[in-house]
């Protein structure tokens, strides 16, 4: 049944404009990851959806990517390589501080894990699970502090790169689908999306799903378009 959101307000079309306009960044792109589907961009994502994962807010997620990547640790060899301190250090200098001694740990482990079993490069991962998406968010998960969460965050952004998950639009960002009178099943979704990007479609919904006065501001700026 259509709610009333969707019988009276702004077409769905200027929804998803106003949508993209104003939160059509992925996590990516504010850590500074150049996503392309090489192994170091790939490792730096699966490194931001581990500390998105945890009960922080998300820009002190995305400036603790920053700093670890500004420490050199870019790569699985890298962090594995490093010491435990200077992880803790460079999770500091983000903000990361109430998790920093346990990240720091899990960071060193994953990266060690990615190395014993993939060799280092996720599309081993991604190829390993015969490129079906739920497989690869369950191998995802073997990562130590990547749950579900984690799993459906690297999801999301990894399809701007790999398209076989695409169209990945997890229960989050369809929570923020509802909010703003959008279908929520994602093949109505990216239907009435008029070919917007999934990855910064499904970002924008998250984000739009987080801050309870975004839906509002989206409708009005769709209204007003």
């Amino acid at each position: 049944m259509a709610t009333s959101r969707e019988r009276s307000g702004p077409p769905r079309r200027a929804v998803v404009r106003a949508l993209l306009d104003g939160y059509g960044r992925t996590y990516a792109q504010e850590a500074g990851i150049r996503l392309r589907d090489t192994p170091q961009p790939l490792y730096r994502l699966l490194v931001l959806a581990d500390l998105l994962s945890t009960r922080i807010r998300a820009g002190v997620a995305v400036a603790a990517a920053r700093e670890l990547s500004a420490a050199g640790l870019r790569d699985p060899r890298r962090m594995a390589a490093a010491r435990w301190q200077e992880r803790v250090d460079a999770l500091g200098r983000g903000g990361y501080r109430r998790y920093d001694e346990s990240t720091a740990t899990r960071l060193g482990e994953g990266a060690e894990l990615l190395l014993r079993e993939y060799r280092g490069d996720l599309r081993r991962l991604r190829d390993r699970a015969g490129g079906d998406t739920a497989r690869i968010g369950g191998l995802l998960q073997e990562f130590p502090g990547v749950g579900p969460a984690g799993a459906d965050i690297f999801l999301r952004e990894a399809q701007a790169v790999w398209p076989r998950p695409a169209p990945y639009v997890d229960g989050k960002a369809l929570q923020g689908a509802r909010s703003l009178g959008l279908p929520d099943s994602p093949a109505a979704l990216v239907r009435a999306s008029d070919g917007a990007d999934p990855a910064h479609l499904a970002s924008a919904l998250v984000r739009v799903a987080l801050d309870r006065s975004a839906p509002g501001r989206v409708l009005e700026a769709a209204a007003a378009a």
